[in-house]
Parts: C-alpha cells; sequence; structure tokens
C-alpha cells in the first residue's frame, strides 16, 4: 500500500501498532489530537486531526488506501461527552473514507457492544447487539455504520471486538486476554485479507478459558498463539474467590456491565499503563 492512515495513535495500543503498520506501506500517517507523538518511525509522519471535525479527518483520508481507526474515547462517559468523538467521530471516518475511495476501514471495536451478555453463552459474531454501556452504543452504531457502507457503497469494513488488550491482573483475563503480539497480527489480517466485506471479529489471544465464538470469521486467517494461561497460577493465587452472582463476573462486559451509565468503567479495573516508548 501506498498510504495507511491510524487513529488513535497516542493511545496505548495505537503505540504498538505504529512500528509494524509502518512496515506495510511506503508512508504511515499517524493521527491524534495531542500536539505530537514523539519520535517517528521510518516511513511514518503524524497529522493532528480531531475526529469530530469532518473537515480535519476528510483532509487525513486524503490518498488514502486504507485506514485503521482506534481513535476514541476509551472509556464510559456521559453521552454528550462520547458524542463528538466516539459517534460523529465513526461517521466522519466512513463518510471521509467513501469519498476517497478508501478499500477498508479498520475499526476497533469491543466486547462492549455485546457486553450484557453471560460470559457462559459462548457467544459468537452473529449474535444481536446488547451493549452494557453509552460507551458500547457507541461500539454498536459504528458496527451498523460499517455494515451499511458495505451494503450500500461497498467500502469494506472488519470490526474488530477487543475484549482485553491489557496485562492479566484479574481472573477474568484469563479468558478474555489479547497479547498485544496478537493484536498486530489481528489487525495485519485485518488489513492483508484479500476480501473482507463487512466482517465483525473477537479481539482474543488463544486462551483456554476464552468466552467467545470466532468460529465464522475464521477466513480473515487469524490464528492467535499467545495464551493466557501462563499467568493463571499467579493471579488466581492473588485473587479472592469471585462472587458468582457479581454482575462483573457473570457478563460478558465485566465491569462495565456494572456501573451506572455514564461512569467510568475504566476505573474499576487494574489496567497497568505500559504504552510502549518509541
Amino acid at each position: 500500500m501506498k498510504k495507511l492512515v491510524l487513529t488513535g495513535a497516542a493511545g496505548r495500543l495505537g503505540s504498538y501498532l505504529r512500528e509494524p503498520l509502518s512496515k506495510l506501506c511506503e508512508q504511515l500517517v499517524s493521527s491524534d489530537i495531542v500536539e505530537g507523538i514523539g519520535k517517528l518511525y521510518g516511513g511514518e509522519r503524524y497529522q493532528r486531526a480531531d475526529l469530530a471535525k469532518y473537515d480535519e479527518i476528510y483532509a487525513l483520508l486524503e490518498g488514502a488506501d486504507m485506514v485503521v481507526h482506534f481513535g476514541a474515547i476509551g472509556d464510559e462517559a456521559p453521552f454528550q461527552t462520547l458524542l463528538g468523538p466516539n459517534f460523529i467521530g465513526a461517521y466522519n471516518v466512513w463518510e471521509a473514507a467513501h469519498q476517497h475511495k478508501l478499500r477498508r476501514v479498520i475499526y476497533a471495536s469491543s466486547i462492549h457492544a455485546v457486553g450484557m451478555y453471560k460470559r457462559q453463552e459462548f457467544i459468537g459474531t452473529d449474535v444481536p447487539h446488547r451493549p452494557d454501556t453509552f460507551y458500547g452504543l457507541a461500539k454498536c452504531f459504528a458496527e451498523d455504520l460499517a455494515s451499511l457502507y458495505w451494503d450500500k457503497r461497498q467500502l469494506e469494513s472488519v470490526c474488530l471486538r477487543i475484549i482485553s488488550a491489557a496485562q492479566v491482573t484479574s481472573p477474568r483475563a484469563l479468558g478474555t486476554w489479547l497479547s498485544y503480539e496478537d493484536l498486530i497480527h489481528l489487525v495485519t489480517r485485518a488489513i492483508d485479507t484479500p476480501t473482507t466485506g463487512f466482517s465483525v471479529i473477537y479481539g482474543v489471544s488463544n486462551n483456554d478459558r476464552i468466552p467467545v465464538d470466532n468460529s465464522k470469521a475464521t477466513y480473515l486467517g487469524y490464528r492467535p498463539k499467545d495464551n493466557a494461561e501462563k499467568f493463571a497460577g499467579k493471579v488466581l493465587a492473588e485473587s479472592a474467590n469471585p462472587n458468582p452472582n457479581d454482575p462483573a463476573q457473570m457478563y460478558q462486559g465485566g465491569a462495565f456491565a456494572t456501573v451506572p451509565l455514564g461512569f467510568s468503567g475504566v476505573a474499576q479495573m487494574k489496567i497497568i499503563d505500559d504504552k510502549k516508548s518509541t
């Protein structure tokens, strides 16, 4: 590819994607709303853009082949807070991609689009949406937008329902973990699979205790290698016995299934900020 765009490049997951994505194209344009992202990789440049401003996103995607859209507020918040970056921002990305005739949008969706399903249901990629928060609702909106733009405008999309792309610090993460190496593999397959149409796949590693079913998305070629079971002994020894009636244990959305609408779900979790530095 000549040009690939990455939104959310200043975020934790974006920090791990920048270098491998820079090797898949002649020019990687990394973007976020911060002033800069530090040292750039070969073939990478930084372009500041606000997802909520269509003109800035239109300029960002000019000449691109694909966009890897990881930019958004990554937590539950009041609807009005999420409206610009997460809802309107998604529309701006898909509409600008259509106007510039991009081939595909690779989107960082989330388990929170289906977070109110119980973990024991072992849900597939084709279950109806059941968001657990306004944040999850934004993911539902973007997935439906992706489906609409494929059906009506033939713009391909791969929606990555990421579950827990962070260090394993809880018993729940023994099933939901997505390692950074598997994240890179997942995004790479979303880019290099010849045809995808509209696709949904769960972003999760090859864990023994995996709570979701990716069998209907095998055509994307994603074959994760890492397994959270290697952390099981330490995590279980350091954790209190979970309450089986706790919604955070029962539902796919974990802590997001328990918080009131508009209140942070991340604040209830032990996420270690191990952002990659350049």
